[in-house]
């Protein structure tokens, strides 16, 4: 018995090396299908709202994703002008930042020598001569542009397919497997899409809040600040962590002074207060994850299938802890967010 059971955890073992080996190296392909999935899981609301309006499942399906991908190139129509001016100011970013490092490294001799290789680092990557940041020319348009355009074709194709044959997929599981079927799938589908919708209703409000901030305290492109507020909080922990640090750098070249760290100390006040009192009391503990869970799921991710991964590491974990909890009859947080018990202990002491 005991040898039976070291055989099936190598074998479990063996299992997840492989199945994540496949998932590395076929990052294009289930990367754009596994997000594709997610979303359509997200947009549950809206299918079923199509399904009470009695609209044909093919035409709800492309109604959906039509207005899925129109949000997303509206949304990348929005920002272009704002990443335009970015990169156009970069140069002048660049010399004002070496700048103060030449300042530090005058008040800090001690440190002259790592400081020269931070210069040089930033002299050899900053434009000498024309004053711009090179942008892609059109030949790495064209040898990149039929990657991207399989990338797109596979997420549209998946999400208008998975939208249209959910119902059956929900229907083949629970007639499929004895203790899990439709029921779980959708709980998991609707505890995923209240998460991710709540999140971005928490996030677009942050963005507008440190949109407004960074315009009354003069930072250029307030909106462009917004946006990365609002996009990077998705990603849990290390999302701020870039915007803390890129306000930071920003602020030297900007501010002279202690107004320097303004930006990024009033960013880091603001996210505080999202992270600490508006996420708990609107996601609520039914949705609580251990810490350890999140940061371990984003690393992961991450590592695995880069900005992408990290979108969408957390609603991942939110769906596997759902189907965990529908499939072992447990339930998520019991009073401590986090925690993980059986849902009928009291039952089951009788």
């Amino acid at each position: 018995m005991a040898r039976q059971s070291i055989t099936q955890t190598c074998l479990a073992i063996l299992a997840i090396i492989a199945v994540v080996s496949v998932l590395s190296h076929t990052k294009d392909l289930f990367a754009p299908i596994v997000s594709a999935m997610l979303l359509g899981i997200v947009m549950i609301p809206l299918s079923d709202l199509w399904m009470r309006l009695r609209v044909p499942t093919a035409l709800a399906a492309f109604l959906s994703v039509l207005m899925a991908l129109s949000f997303i190139a509206l949304l990348f129509l929005f920002i272009e002008p704002y990443i335009s001016e970015a990169v156009n100011q970069m140069p002048l970013i660049m010399n004002e930042l070496q700048s103060t490092i030449d300042q530090f490294r005058n008040m800090l001799r001690g440190l002259e020598e790592m400081t020269e290789d931070v210069a040089e680092a930033i002299e050899t990557t900053a434009p000498q001569d024309s004053g711009a940041v090179a942008l892609p020319s059109p030949t790495d348009a064209l040898v990149y542009a039929p990657y991207y355009l399989a990338q797109f074709m596979i997420f549209a194709g998946t999400l208008y397919f998975f939208l249209m044959v959910q119902n059956e997929i929900y229907a083949w599981v629970g007639k499929t497997f004895k203790s899990f079927g439709e029921t779980e799938l959708r709980h998991a589908g609707s505890q995923v899409a209240r998460y991710v919708l709540t999140i971005s209703a928490i996030n677009l409000a942050l963005g507008i809040v440190v949109a407004i901030v960074m315009h009354l305290i003069g930072m250029p492109s307030p909106i462009m600040w917004g946006f990365l507020a609002f996009a990077l909080n998705f990603v849990l922990y290390l999302g701020p962590i870039v915007m803390i640090t890129t306000l930071l750098i920003t602020g030297i070249v900007v501010f002279d002074g202690p107004a320097s760290f303004l930006p990024a100390a009033l960013y880091l006040g603001m996210n505080a207060i999202e992270a600490q009192f508006v996420t708990p009391t609107l996601v609520g503990r039914s949705l609580s994850v251990n810490p350890l869970l999140v940061f371990l799921s984003l690393v992961f991710w991450l590592w695995l299938w880069g900005p992408v991964g990290g979108i969408i590491a957390i609603p991942l974990l939110i769906w596997g802890l759902a189907v965990f909890k529908g499939f072992a009859d447990h339930t998520i947080s019991s009073g401590t967010p986090g925690s993980i018990r059986a849902a009928a202990i009291a039952g089951s002491a009788e």
